[in-house]
């Protein structure tokens, strides 16, 4: 008779080519006849109607060949017509500039977290929402001509859904957190594809590693890897399905996951005590200890993670509180961030304070706040934030995430890009935006949620973030 051990490694374990799964939408396209549903479908408990988009209005773009180029991974504000890459001018002379707009076969799917490889050919972005709809989770786009991306490919997980952070694989391909199981609940899975971008492992797959994420909440968001000390560090935020009517309660997280990046076990769990969702981490450029920043929502606060240190019981991996950002950060819906390439300045984009904070992170030990937090800020429900490869700006998004009459998180937002300077001693200037209501108005509007930076200003060396 098979041991418990042996049944479970038996469901968990799976090969490769049964993780490589894209189905087509439920309700096919039909002209003139799916249309009208899109207006008569009523909103559902979790699921919704998996209706096809509306074809998409016209646009018009710019045949200019700028050195610098934002990508706008982004929503039908109407949730009908077809979600969309905006590809846009970010030069001093042409900011602003629509150059092209590349659609994905499906609507509804609240694009979230967008992120490129490390050659520059492909983006990849992730829909938040598209398992309500029974759609492919992840989408990928061919960035070979950087003016006039292509829709390339989309696919799905088996055991996760929910895509959230996304970092490149040197040789190819992608790590990918799934913040939840395939109907939403935790577990949620750190997902792996190869260099033609197909699934082929979603982890943990040992038993010890499933025993782990059974044992406690795995909701992973924050991805951040260091390929040189081989370690990954995952931060767990909230169980998707309870952002979902009729649930009453968002199920937030307090830990983050280290991981061994050779085997892709997990070495330890990290609390950071009453945390409430740990949303964001990355590892600080150049720090020694190769430490991480986490951000604690409930919390307000800023943690260091420092993961080659043991606590007092020999458990690798130790979290100390770095900065508290202050009342107006606490429960503030995220906190999502980036640090710079020299790893002395970080921001953070507190949600539901409408607020951006940066801290001078060069002393570690005498941190310094560089933003009034009291300051009224030009910005409604910043979300996404990056800063340029030239280290000059940060590009950030206006909107988090909107459920609607389906869910309990609806963030207000202006739905604007922000492209702000940073001045000389790290702090911000506020000054330019693209307004993508106004420049989607006959899509219902639109909510640009991520974005990716190309800089080609050396075509020798050009830089993707």
């Amino acid at each position: 008779m098979s041991s418990p051990l042996a049944l479970l490694r038996a469901a968990v374990v799976l090969t490769p080519s049964a993780l490589a799964l894209s189905l087509p939408p439920l309700i096919p396209a039909i002209p003139g006849v799916t249309e009208a549903l899109n207006g008569i479908a009523p909103p559902l408990p979790v699921l919704q109607v998996p209706t096809p988009p509306l074809p998409s209005p016209p646009w018009e773009g710019s045949s200019i060949k700028p050195k610098k180029i934002g990508y706008f991974w982004t929503a039908s504000g109407d949730n009908q017509h077809k979600d969309f890459l905006a590809t846009y001018s970010l030069d001093d002379d042409t900011f602003g500039t629509l150059l092209w707009v590349t659609d994905v076969p499906s609507s509804g799917n609240s694009p979230h977290h967008l992120s490129p490889s490390l050659d520059g050919k492909t983006l990849i972005g992730g829909g938040l929402l598209s398992l309500l709809k029974t759609q492919d989770t992840a989408f990928y786009f061919d960035t070979t001509d950087p003016y006039q991306p292509t829709f390339k490919k989309s696919n799905r997980g088996i055991l996760s859904s929910i895509v959230d952070e996304i970092r490149a694989k040197p040789e190819g391909g992608f790590f990918i957190t799934y913040m939840g199981s395939a109907v939403g609940t935790s577990p949620g899975r750190l997902v792996e594809t190869d260099a033609e971008f197909n699934i082929i492992h979603e982890w943990p797959e040992s038993v010890e590693g499933t025993l782990n994420i059974l044992g406690e909440q795995f909701s992973p968001h924050g991805l951040s890897i260091d390929f040189e000390k081989n370690i990954i560090l995952t931060s767990d935020f909230i169980v998707p399905l309870s952002i979902l009517k009729p649930s009453l309660q968002i199920l937030r997280a307090n830990t983050l996951r280290l991981w061994d990046l050779p085997s892709r076990e997990i070495i330890s769990t990290i609390e950071i005590p009453d945390g409430g969702g740990i949303q964001d981490v990355k590892f600080i450029p150049g720090n020694e200890e190769a430490a991480a920043l986490a951000t604690a929502v409930h919390l307000g606060q800023v943690w260091i993670i420092y993961p080659f240190r043991k606590d007092s019981n020999g458990k690798q991996g130790v979290a100390k509180l770095l900065f508290d950002l202050g009342p107006k950060a606490r429960d503030t819906t995220a906190i999502y961030s980036d640090i710079s390439a020299d790893g002395k300045l970080a921001y953070f984009t507190l949600t539901t304070a409408d607020h951006i904070a940066a801290l001078d992170i060069s002393d570690l030990d005498n941190v310094k706040r560089l933003d009034d937090p009291d300051e009224e800020q030009p910005t409604i429900g910043p979300h996404y934030i990056k800063i340029t490869p030239d280290q000059k700006h940060i590009v950030v998004t206006d909107y988090f995430v909107q459920t609607g009459d389906i869910g309990l998180i609806n963030t207000p937002a202006d739905f604007k890009a922000l492209y702000i300077d940073i001045l000389d001693d790290g702090s911000l200037s506020f000054n330019r935006s693209i307004d993508f209501q106004r420049e989607f108005a006959n899509r219902g509007g639109a909510k640009p949620h991520s974005s990716v930076v190309f800089d080609l200003t050396d075509p020798e060396n050009p830089i993707y973030y």
